[in-house]
């Protein structure tokens, strides 16, 4: 069956571009991809989408979203895309082990990001044990416990002044002198007596592999080369995120990091194929901004279709 629109990615990008497609009649399908909902859903309360004067909890504000969409028409599988051919059109995208095939007339990529690792085999090794990427996911577990969060910009200092709410004491490990985060944050995280610094310092190596849980973190000072252990229960990476557009990487221009390249509102270098989201932003990185470029992906996307 040929679809007028395939969207990719089920985050604010995804489902507002479901809803504008939906209300232009274009019956979108929606590939709900490895993270339904997207980053929002291991989020707990934000505070700065509009509307919500009180705040509102990320998986819900998700799950809100995608009835809106669901009410309007939009139909959603979940799974996440194997491969995908967009040389000529229809575009092909092949979804889940079963590799089933769906054909699009228009395609909208907001596949999003990922959190990006430490590439270290210790980490691998005690990822789920006392390793995370998620504090609003793990930081219940480690109540009264002194945690690290590795990183310096807005993502390291949210997870740490998150974390303060259950750990006992938080310290951010930060490979230079001073922070990349936006200045509310630092205020924040400066004025927070449960919030330490370690500067100019890398992370050698997770201790705890043999124990089967982390013990603590070995660190090695970029300036001095001087090598130093801190005993800790947990370790937060918070380094930044990798866009998912790995699969497009020979199809579509992309940028040095991955992020695809819009241009003229969110048109790609395919014709037909759109992208919004994370997986095309590497500045704002906020569900408001997602959302927005999500609108703009769907009104891109009828008007192609429409002056066919």
């Amino acid at each position: 069956m040929m679809r007028n629109i395939i969207i990719i990615g089920s985050g604010p990008a995804g489902l507002t571009a479901a809803i504008y497609a939906s209300r232009a009649n274009l019956k979108p399908l929606v590939i709900e991809g490895h993270q339904p909902g997207g980053q929002l859903t291991i989020t707990t309360e934000v505070e700065n989408y509009p509307g919500f004067p009180d705040g509102i909890m990320g998986p819900q504000l998700m799950m809100d979203m995608k009835r809106q969409a669901e009410r309007l028409g939009t139909e959603f599988v979940m799974g996440y895309v194997t491969s995908a051919d967009i040389s000529k059109r229809p575009f092909v995208i092949y979804v889940g082990e079963d590799d089933n095939r769906y054909e699009a007339r228009a395609l909208i990529i907001a596949s999003g990001a990922s959190a990006k690792l430490l590439d270290l085999e210790s980490e691998r090794k005690l990822m789920g044990k006392g390793v995370s990427a998620c504090a609003t996911c793990d930081g219940f577990f480690f109540k009264e416990q002194d945690v690290m969060v590795v990183g310096g910009g807005d993502t390291a200092l949210e997870e740490a002044i998150f974390l303060t709410k259950f750990a006992g004491k938080v310290t951010v490990i930060h490979r230079r002198d001073m922070l990349r985060a936006t200045k509310i944050l630092q205020d924040k995280a400066f004025k927070n007596e449960k919030i330490d610094f370690i500067w100019d310092s890398v992370v050698e190596d997770i201790l705890g592999v043999e124990e089967g849980k982390v013990t603590g973190i070995r660190l090695k000072n970029v300036k001095t080369s001087e090598i130093i252990e801190k005993g800790c229960e947990g370790i937060f990476i918070a380094i930044g995120h990798s866009p998912n557009t790995k699969l497009f990487n020979s199809q579509i221009e992309l940028d040095d990091k991955g992020y695809i390249i819009t241009r003229d509102g969110t048109k790609t270098s395919v014709p037909g194929v759109f992208a919004a989201g994370d997986a095309q932003d590497h500045v704002y990185k906020q569900a408001i901004t997602a959302a927005g470029t999500g609108c703009m992906a769907a009104i891109d996307a009828e008007r192609f279709l429409g002056e066919e």
